[in-house]
């Protein structure tokens, strides 16, 4: 039997994204308290057989997340700045290509060139590439913590985790509405901080038994190999979704919720009740939920929502991450 399509989204500024079956849904809260809502169609390639193939569908998965979440970043944005209007896909990769080149900066050359120092100063090979991990993954949740100081940013952290909670009361089967999604948390187990962390720590072994190389060809044998890291850390990701009822599973996904707490905020009303239209945008586009609708009159497949607690597709978008 196939497992039910997974919901996931990725917070905006002053908005939330969530990605359907057939579209990406947005709904942004413009400066005089109305809506700006979006839905683009999602390109064949991010629809196609590819997309169910393990480990492929992880890169898939992170292509169309970059691609698509930096276009939504852009375009709430403009909204949220009182200008509307759509950006193009060249303006989102080239958007992608700079914050990629900082990540590559900070989060890779930056421990590399420690872990060479270590190793001038006689550390073993493998110490010195633990060390190295560590470091990284500790700039990673040093980063978290200091961007989430800026009070624009908490405001993001807020609607991401009010996105959360609207994909927790839908996979429970709960009615669409704020005072449904209220009781349900902000972190979830398919979040995009818990797939960053779970690379983190795969990185960390995986790079531990690299040989010694010169600065810039250590730093290629890395990059060769985050895809690899990127596509197994996706399948844990998926695994531990679909396997979340279990109490060992439940266990191993503590760090990761726990990390979500970096990530999350409490939302107020108002950005619950935008993450809500979002959701039930996509859930139109889908079929699952008619224009005219009260919230609650979701039309289930066979398989409700809530069998998603144990059958997941998929990793949602970050926050923005």
């Amino acid at each position: 039997m196939p497992q039910p399509f997974a919901y996931g989204g990725q917070a905006l500024i002053e908005g939330v994204m969530i990605r359907g079956q057939r579209a990406v849904a947005l709904a942004v809260r413009r400066p005089d308290g109305t809506l700006a809502t979006q839905l683009w169609s999602l390109p064949l390639f991010f629809q196609g057989a590819w997309r169910r193939v393990p480990l492929v569908r992880g890169l898939i998965i992170l292509a169309e997340t970059l691609a698509l979440g930096m276009r939504a970043l852009t375009y709430s944005a403009q909204v949220a700045g009182g200008e509307e209007h759509n950006p193009s896909s060249r303006m989102a990769w080239g958007s992608v290509l700079v914050a990629l080149a900082l990540a590559v900066g900070i989060f890779l050359l930056l421990p590399l060139a420690g872990g060479k120092a270590l190793l001038r100063v006689g550390l073993p090979v493998l110490l010195a590439n633990l060390i190295e991990g560590m470091v990284r993954l500790g700039l990673f949740l040093g980063y978290l913590w200091l961007i989430g100081r800026a009070r624009e940013i908490q405001r993001v952290f807020a609607y991401h985790g009010a996105e959360h909670m609207a994909i927790h009361a839908y996979e429970h089967g709960r009615p669409l509405t704020p005072a449904e999604v209220v009781p349900f948390p902000t972190a979830h187990p398919r979040c995009g901080t818990a797939f960053l962390l779970v690379v983190g720590m795969i990185s960390i072994l995986a790079f531990a038994f690299l040989r010694d190389l010169p600065l810039w060809q250590g730093a290629l044998a890395r990059l060769a190999l985050v895809p690899l890291i990127a596509s197994v850390s996706y399948e844990v990701i998926r695994w531990g979704g679909q396997k979340a009822h279990l109490p060992m599973v439940r266990w191993l996904l503590a760090p990761s919720l726990a990390l979500q707490a970096l990530t999350t905020r409490t939302p107020d009303r108002e950005q619950i009740e935008v993450a809500l239209t979002a959701l039930r945008l996509a859930l139109q586009e889908d079929g699952l939920l008619h224009p005219w609708a009260q919230p609650d009159a979701i039309l289930h497949s066979a398989e409700t929502p809530a069998s998603l607690s144990a059958n997941s597709e998929g990793v949602e978008n970050g926050p923005g991450h």
